[in-house]
């Protein structure tokens, strides 16, 4: 195997540093339901120091596990609509796709302990949360020379 084989073979192990928790069961919601409700992010509070400088009014990028998401399916008719033509995963926003990682952008509304009370995320209930990043312009628009 050359090594270009060998990237394309490697796995990863991420480790959950939060997980989402909404007052609405997910069968509730769905599409933009989800972004409009307010839900909180759980962190484990060994990460609580990795929040310093976060505050409410802050917006953030949140990445996720979709854990429940569908790996084998590689296209997809937007928001399952049939009326939508057919696209390959890697130009939708679906869930279902090779490594089910979500980003999406959130409005931190406040913050307690080891709780972040955001809107904005479109995660289900107990989806875990890998990673939080604050919300940068210069990084996080396109670039464009």
């Amino acid at each position: 195997m050359d090594r270009s084989d060998e990237n394309m073979k490697r796995t990863f192990r991420l480790t959950a540093i939060g997980h989402v928790e909404r007052d609405k069961s997910d069968s509730e919601l769905s599409g933009p339901e989800l972004r409009a409700q307010a839900v909180r992010i759980v962190m484990d509070p060994s990460f609580v120091d990795a929040l310093l400088g976060l505050e409410a009014g802050s917006d953030i990028l949140v990445l996720c596990y979709f854990d429940r998401s569908d790996r084998s399916v590689l296209q997809v008719h937007p928001m399952g609509d049939r009326d939508n033509p057919l696209r390959g995963v890697f130009a939708t926003r679906s869930p279902a796709r090779p490594n089910p990682i979500a980003v999406t952008s959130a409005h931190i509304q406040h913050i307690e302990d080891n709780v972040l009370h955001v809107v904005g995320l479109d995660a289900l209930d107990e989806t875990p949360v890998v990673d939080i990043k604050s919300h940068a312009e210069a990084f996080d628009t396109p670039y464009r020379p």
